[in-house]
C-alpha cells in the first residue's frame, strides 16, 4: 500500500511541526513493519493569515516526504481537501485535521480496514465525544443535512478518513466553490465503513466552525446537493390547499343552512396570515436553490494554487491530474 496524507492548513502554524513530526514517525514505523511501501504528506495551506505558509515550507526542507501547496486565498476546508485529493500521487489517501484532534498514530487503524477489497472509504469514528455540547449539536444537524443531500451512513461522516485515491474519478469535472467532499465522495461509493478511534481535544486557538457557520454549511448542502426542502415545500402547499378546500366547505354548508354570518376580523387575518406564510416560506425554499445556481453561473473558482513546494519530484512519479481555474495541475 502506498498512501497519500492530506492535511489542509489554516492558523497552525504552533502545531504544525509537532503533527509532521508525529505523521512520519507513524507512517516510518508503518515501512518498517512493511504495511506500507511508500507514502506523502500533502500539507495545503489555505490562505492562512499567520505564519503557516512559512513553517510548512521548512518542513518541506527537514521532510523528504512533505508537499506544500500554497492557495491564493482561504477557500474553505473542503476546497483545500479537494486541491490536495487531486495532487495525490498514491492508491490510497488519508486526510486529517490540522488541529491534533485527529491523532496521526490512529492512521493505521483506518489503513486496516481500507485493505478489505469491499472497502472503498473509512471514517474513523470518535470513541468519546471531543466538542461541547454546543458544537456537538451543531455537528449532528451536519450530518442529518448530509442525509438529506443523500450520503449513505452520514453519521460516520467526519474529516479524519481514509479512501481509495480513485474514486476522485467520479466527481473529477466539480467545480463548485461551496462543495462537501463527504458529498462528492457518496457520489463515488457506497462501501463505506467505521472504525473506532482515540481523538483529542483542540490544542491551540479556536476552530473556525462556529455554530453559526456549521448550520449556514448544513443548509448549503442541503439545497445544494438535495430536494428535500423543495419537496417539503410542495407538501406544504398541499396541505394549506386541502385545508383551504375544508373551510370552503365549511362556509358553503353554513350558508345552504342559512347559518351565513358576517366573518370576523380575527378569522380573516389568521387565514390570510396562513396562507401568505406558506406561500412566503416556498418563496424562500426556491430563491435558496435560485441563489445556488446563482453563484455555480458566476464559475468562482474551487481553489487557485499560488505555489507549490516539494524535494520529492527525482523520487516519485507524478499522476497526471484535472487542471484547476489558474491553468496549473491541481
Amino acid at each position: 500500500m502506498k498512501t497519500s496524507i492530506v492535511i489542509p492548513c489554516y492558523r497552525s502554524a504552533l502545531v504544525l511541526t509537532g503533527l509532521v513530526e508525529r505523521t512520519a514517525a507513524t507512517m516510518t514505523a508503518l515501512v518498517d513493519q512493511g504495511v506500507v511501501d511508500d507514502w506523502e504528506l500533502i500539507l495545503v495551506v489555505d490562505g492562512s493569515p499567520d505564519n503557516t505558509a512559512a513553517v510548512a515550507i521548512e518542513l518541506v526542507n527537514s521532510q523528504p516526504r512533505v508537499r506544500v501547496l500554497e492557495l491564493r486565498r482561504n477557500f474553505g476546508q473542503h476546497n483545500a481537501l479537494l486541491a490536495g485529493i487531486r495532487d495525490a500521487n498514491f492508491e490510497t489517501t488519508v486526510t486529517i485535521d490540522d488541529d491534533l484532534q485527529h491523532p496521526p498514530e490512529e492512521i493505521p487503524k483506518l489503513l486496516a480496514v481500507l485493505t478489505d477489497p469491499g472497502v472503498d472509504l473509512v471514517y474513523a469514528v470518535p470513541e468519546e465525544e471531543e466538542h461541547g455540547a454546543m458544537r456537538s449539536s451543531a455537528s449532528r444537524f451536519v450530518k442529518a443535512s448530509l442525509a438529506l443531500a443523500g450520503v449513505d451512513n452520514a453519521k460516520w461522516v467526519g474529516a479524519f478518513r481514509a479512501f481509495k485515491t480513485d474514486l476522485r474519478d467520479g466527481f473529477a469535472s466539480v467545480n463548485d466553490s461551496q462543495l462537501n467532499l463527504d458529498v462528492l465522495l457518496s457520489w463515488s461509493t457506497t462501501a463505506v465503513s467505521p472504525i473506532g478511534v482515540t481523538m483529542n481535544r483542540r490544542e491551540q486557538g479556536r476552530s473556525s466552525y462556529s455554530f453559526s457557520k456549521l448550520v449556514s454549511h448544513a443548509m448549503n448542502m442541503v439545497t445544494g446537493y438535495g430536494v428535500v426542502p423543495l419537496k417539503l415545500a410542495t407538501w406544504l402547499g398541499f396541505a394549506c390547499g386541502v385545508l383551504g378546500i375544508v373551510l370552503l366547505l365549511v362556509v358553503l354548508i353554513h350558508y345552504v343552512l342559512g347559518e351565513t354570518t358576517v366573518a370576523g376580523f380575527t378569522t380573516t387575518v389568521a387565514l390570510i396570515s396562513l396562507f401568505s406564510g406558506a406561500q412566503m416560506i416556498t418563496i424562500g425554499i426556491i430563491g435558496e436553490y435560485l441563489g445556488r445556481q446563482h453563484f455555480r453561473s458566476m464559475q468562482k473558482p474551487t481553489y487557485l494554487v499560488r505555489t507549490r513546494h516539494s524535494n520529492t519530484a527525482a523520487r516519485a512519479p507524478k499522476v497526471a491530474q484535472m487542471p484547476t481555474k489558474d491553468g496549473t495541475r491541481g
